[in-house]
């Protein structure tokens, strides 16, 4: 993303072909232990509906239907919806912005958003919306888990710059915290000098309690804080904030 103006949304950029090419590989075991700690909290019964909100490239989707769920993925990128139906031709996907689900109210029993796809929005009010949706969608009881970072060991550990070479491509990264935001920025330059290009990657911080309480303004109870996809409790050093819960009564659509 040439300009680095805060008000773009990166993300509809930033997920494409470059993202693929250097992230090619992401971890199907690690997809499978997230998948299975859901389940494990949830009680999601053998074909009930489920979405994998912004399901990427379909790893998590892939698990989630391999366990009997009725799951569909939904995602802004058609780059990766392209890879992930290319990985399985007969998983339902849909292409739209998570502030505006096209589902009904109450169409799904749970709902999943794995590997920090939370805090995109140069408007705070925009990750509260997709909060709303999210409470919107999900059956009365539903259950839900949201897969975010460790705030705290992402400002005390923050990397300021790294750089390495992928597939004949140089790629420099710096990493600072602007008003709450982690910014990361991504310099991609093939080695024999051709064109240049230029992402960035803009995630909000938010702090465990902060998050829990925007949960609960939709009507999102959080029962569970978990620190990995093992189900270890979060604590400072946590490498993720994991929350999972359900709709409370009385909030459904």
């Amino acid at each position: 993303m040439s300009g680095g103006s805060p008000t773009r949304e990166w993300f509809r950029e930033w997920f494409g072909e470059e993202y693929l090419a250097l992230y090619p590989h992401r971890n199907e075991e690690e997809a499978r232990e997230a998948v299975a700690l859901f389940r494990s909290v949830s009680s999601i019964a053998p074909g009930a509906p489920v979405l994998d909100l912004a399901c990427g490239a379909g790893r998590h989707l892939r698990e989630l239907r391999s366990a009997g769920i009725d799951a569909s993925g939904l995602d802004l990128s058609g780059t990766l919806l392209r890879n992930a139906r290319s990985a399985s031709a007969t998983d339902p996907l849909i292409r739209a912005d998570m502030r505006r689900i096209p589902l009904a109210s109450g169409a799904v029993d749970g709902l999943t958003s794995f590997f920090t796809s939370f805090g995109y929005f140069a408007d705070p009010d925009d990750d509260l919306q997709v909060l709303a949706e999210m409470a919107r969608v999900l059956s009365p009881g539903g259950s839900f888990m949201l897969d975010f970072l460790n705030a705290g060991r992402v400002r005390r550990d923050l990397v300021a710059e790294d750089q390495r070479t992928i597939g004949g491509r140089r790629v420099r990264q710096t990493r600072e915290i602007e008003e709450g935001i982690v910014v990361k920025r991504i310099l991609i330059e093939p080695v024999d000098g051709g064109h240049a290009r230029d992402f960035e990657e803009r995630v909000r911080l938010y702090a465990p309690d902060d998050l829990v309480s925007l949960l609960a303004r939709v009507g999102l109870r959080t029962d569970h804080r978990f620190g990995d996809y093992r189900g270890a409790a979060f604590g400072e050093g946590s490498q993720r904030l994991i929350l999972a819960g359900r709709l409370a009564a009385g909030r459904a659509g």
